[in-house]
């Protein structure tokens, strides 16, 4: 065999190999992410909670407020909106919106009112004033107020810059994934 071919050779071999490896590293990649997305594991890549790895853990009791979930947000122009503007990443839910992670701050029968903060119950909510316009400078229109009603809950991030209840009010219980639990994260 010649040099010019037995190079030949062996540079078909290595690509074969090369090619071999990255199949391999594919297929267990996406078995991991498989094996995660099962588990119940997300990553979390917005400020509205600390960025990096959640699970969602079951909730086998009525949600109350102080509970940290994941919950799918409704289809209603206001999450339509949300999406076209970039707050809402594509996802798996059935309006095919990514989850949120927050914070549950008001249930069914309280009263919230919204002005330049959000009240529930009479009683100021911390980290919750409200943006008249978003980081592009496009104008944001708080939500109303009114009494949560039955099946609905009211929802919350610290982050100022959080989109949550304060802009499109209460959302449906029933649109709870579960509890959000950290596993490895961080605050940036």
């Amino acid at each position: 065999m010649s040099g010019a071919a037995h190079a030949q050779t062996a540079t078909r071999s290595d690509r074969k190999t090369a090619t071999a490896i990255v199949v391999s590293a594919g297929i267990g990649a996406l078995s991991i992410f498989e094996i995660g997305w099962i588990g119940g594991y997300r990553i979390n890549l917005t400020p509205s909670e600390p960025l990096g790895l959640w699970r969602i853990v079951p909730l086998d009791r009525p949600a109350t407020v102080g509970d940290v979930v994941f919950i799918c947000p409704p289809e209603t122009a206001a999450m339509r909106e949300a999406r076209s503007r970039g707050y809402l990443r594509s996802g798996l839910c059935p309006a095919g919106y990514a989850p949120l992670i927050k914070t549950i701050i008001g249930v069914a029968g309280q009263d919230v009112e919204v002005g330049v903060d959000v009240r529930i119950a009479g009683h100021s909510v911390p980290r919750s004033n409200i943006s008249v316009v978003d980081g592009e400078g496009r104008p944001l229109t708080g939500w109303s107020g009114g009494v949560i009603t039955v099946g609905f809950l009211f929802i919350h991030s610290d982050f100022i810059g959080s989109f949550d209840s304060r802009y499109f009010g209460p959302i449906p219980a029933s649109s709870i994934l579960g509890l959000a639990r950290e596993v490895w994260t961080y605050v940036p």
